[in-house]
């Protein structure tokens, strides 16, 4: 549904958020300053993948996590240069008004997420090296990557006054940063010796699960242009799901750090006292090190939600 970002005349800006309109349906498409960006996106992801596959450095999960991120990026990436070049956005399945920045912000994270995870967790452990410089360099162009795609959203994010999709405002980005930062979550709790041992936590893991799903539907509900199907106005959902969410996280805030770091509640309060984190081991994270990210991973999406309540009251929904 598009929106405007402001309470004030509504008015049309450019496709790309620049000043200037994009030209598409043409090889021109690539000259002009985002058909470029997404040309250094693409090179950059090709580059750090094909850097890591040359010499086989992406041995276990955090490795291929990394290979993950890059060759989804390139993948999708060249869809968006294909569909822009060919002039195919009316035949896309998905809402072009809110797709590409929907992709650039995941991506973003994504590459960030590579951009840390890869170095500390799989780069430090490996012997000086051709296989080291190559995954030194595949970093690099992680980071380049990284850049381009938040300076994707940078540009192309609604501004004050203009009609766009929604994922294009504070609040749709938001939505994007708190299912990520949700799935980061996920994946430092797949072990459920984390947290099954007490109802608390167990209210916690429930707290980010639904707060996910809920998140995720809005988007896939703009994506899909299809929020008119819900049984309520969206903007009411919206709002309804923002509040909820607060309040659920905040739940989760308290409960997670007391019943994992208090030793009231049979909690460890230190990381000496965590057996499993006496010594370091590549493409692992201790017990102790996974609770304290989920609980600055909370804080996190918390702000967001916030956030979130806060600027969706800016929005006026418009039909056309």
């Amino acid at each position: 549904m598009p929106v405007t970002v402001t309470r004030t005349t509504i008015t049309t800006t450019s496709s790309s958020g620049l000043g200037f309109p994009t030209t598409v349906g043409s090889p021109r498409a690539l000259t002009q300053p985002l058909g470029l960006l997404r040309l250094l996106q693409l090179i950059s992801t090709c580059v750090a993948f094909s850097l890591v596959a040359s010499v086989g450095a992406w041995t276990g999960a955090m490795g291929n996590w990394s290979m993950f991120t890059w060759c989804f990026c390139f993948a999708v990436t060249l869809i968006i240069l294909i569909v822009e070049l060919g002039g195919l956005q009316a035949r896309f399945p998905l809402s072009w008004r809110n797709f590409p920045i929907t992709y650039a912000c995941y991506a973003a994270l994504f590459c960030l997420s590579a951009s840390i995870i890869y170095p500390t967790t799989y780069v430090q452990f490996m012997s000086h090296g051709r296989s080291r410089d190559h995954a030194i360099a595949a970093t690099t162009f992680s980071c380049i990557a990284c850049v381009a795609y938040a300076t994707e959203v940078a540009w192309t994010r609604a501004r004050p006054g203009e009609i766009t999709g929604y994922m294009a405002t504070v609040p749709g980005l938001l939505k994007v940063l708190e299912t990520f930062v949700a799935c980061v979550i996920f994946a430092f709790i797949s072990n459920p010796y984390l947290y099954q041992h007490q109802p608390a936590l167990e209210w916690c893991v429930a707290v980010y699960s639904i707060c996910f799903i809920l998140a995720a539907v809005a988007i896939l509900l703009n994506l899909g242009d299809c929020t008119n199907m819900l049984p309520v106005p969206f903007p009411s959902f919206l709002s309804g799901l923002a509040l909820l969410s607060v309040l659920f996280y905040a739940t989760a805030l308290v409960i997670w750090p007391l019943y994992q770091f208090d030793e009231k509640y049979h909690g460890q309060p230190w990381r000496s006292m965590d057996v499993s984190c006496s010594r370091s081991h590549a493409y692992y994270v201790c017990s102790w090190d996974r609770r304290l990210a989920v609980a600055i991973l909370t804080a996190i999406n918390l702000l967001a939600y916030v956030a979130d309540l806060v600027y969706s009251a800016h929005l006026v929904f418009v039909r056309v």
